[in-house]
């Protein structure tokens, strides 16, 4: 209903924005992701997904007219209040469409700008519900933490969990919520849980290591940025830990294979992709394409970690941008209320899967991929495919 009225609104806008950014030519579409900060190794993986399908494909014919895709990319540092101001600065960059954000509360903070704008924006990677629901104007691509707290919830019984620690951080959306929903649907398989938080700059993390020890923990979930991540998974190492340390799809990074490496730490994470998984011959073409551009650019490479291992949250980022040109056609016009309106309709076979919108706005995905770094090839092992099916 929400997404609804939202439409109504939108269709409102169409007198007033119907020469929103064609006179030039060119159809800008905004780019909203931490380059820095807390998760920005992530955000750059996703953003070069996003200019890999540029590149690809630069522009977009709307009747008999070509337009020119420019991206107009700027840095939410993955924070909540520089969030905004990004997003105000592409909104009065007068972008079409907005992709992003790795990150589910810098998505929630762009959102209300977005929202109050009317301007779309499509999540690539944020799982938190509240980025949908909360907002109606954000779709996205990815499936969302219910489903990935179960998952990995799951997962964790199948290796013989019963006590479980969970470890988020105050204050970050997608930490605390992803933590709620793996602790809920550990709690309900019969598993016990610790639960603690940590604040945002925490550094050491031995006492909470030690707490997991002392509440005779057989597996630690901690869901949280790639830089607590690393620190979490070096001071483990330290401390000789033999029970696996488990995540969601942010710790599917090469910061973690970079801390993992050397190491006796088991880390297993769920994410959205496979580059290995030959199954989709959609998505095998654009591993081998996008390993071939990262390869040829010396500056992307090293933005994807200084390796060309395929990143899931790149691969969403190229399904984003293609999603995003096919509500611009199906809208037949550059204005963001046309454009909000296509949206639910809209429907494409992506590298990481069949994508199409429910009414809240959300992917109608059903498959999650868990995976083990492993700490001598420096690479993530592909351990299992988990649906929506096989939890019963």
């Amino acid at each position: 209903m929400k997404k609804v009225m939202a439409l109504v609104l939108a269709l409102m806008m169409v007198l007033t924005c119907a020469a929103f950014a064609e006179d030039a030519n060119v159809i800008k579409i905004g780019v909203f992701e931490p380059a820095s900060g807390d998760n920005g190794a992530g955000g750059k993986q996703e953003v070069l997904g996003i200019e890999y399908a540029n590149s690809l494909v630069p522009t977009v014919t709307i009747g008999d007219t070509e337009y020119t895709v420019e991206l107009v990319v700027v840095d939410n540092q993955s924070q909540t209040d520089k969030a905004v101001t990004a997003a105000q600065t592409l909104v009065s960059e007068g972008v079409s469409v907005v992709l992003g954000s790795y990150g589910s509360g810098v998505s929630m903070a762009g959102g209300e700008v977005f929202a109050q704008a009317q301007v779309p924006a499509i999540g690539c990677s944020c799982t938190n519900p509240g980025v949908t629901s909360l907002c109606d104007y954000y779709w996205r691509i990815c499936y969302i933490d219910p489903f990935q707290g179960t998952v990995m919830a799951n997962f964790a019984m199948e290796q013989g969990a019963q006590n479980a620690y969970v470890l988020t951080q105050l204050g970050d959306d997608y930490s605390t919520g992803l933590g709620f929903y793996f602790q809920q649907a550990f709690e309900s398989l019969g598993g016990t849980v610790v639960a603690e938080t940590f604040t945002e700059g925490t550094s050491d993390f031995t006492a909470y290591l030690n707490n997991a020890i002392s509440a005779g923990a057989d597996v630690v979930f901690a869901p949280s940025s790639t830089t607590s991540a690393s620190l979490i998974i070096n001071q483990a190492a330290s401390m000789n830990v033999d029970f696996p340390i488990m995540a969601g799809d942010t710790w599917e990074s090469s910061v973690i294979l970079d801390a993992v490496k050397g190491t006796s730490v088991q880390v297993y994470c769920s994410t959205f992709f496979d580059e290995r998984d030959e199954s989709n011959t959609v998505a095998a073409e654009f591993v081998a394409g996008f390993k071939e551009w990262l390869n040829a650019n010396p500056d992307k490479l090293t933005n994807n970690g200084g390796n060309d291992i395929v990143a899931a949250v790149s691969a969403l980022g190229y399904d984003g941008y293609m999603v995003a040109l096919e509500a611009v056609k199906a809208a037949g016009s550059a204005s963001p209320a046309d454009i909000a309106a296509a949206l639910p309709g809209v429907t494409y076979d992506g590298v990481t899967g069949a994508i199409a919108f429910d009414e809240i706005g959300d992917a109608q995905k059903d498959m999650a991929y868990i995976k083990l770094a492993n700490t001598e090839t420096g690479e993530f092992d592909f351990v299992k495919t988990q649906t929506v099916a096989d939890l019963g």
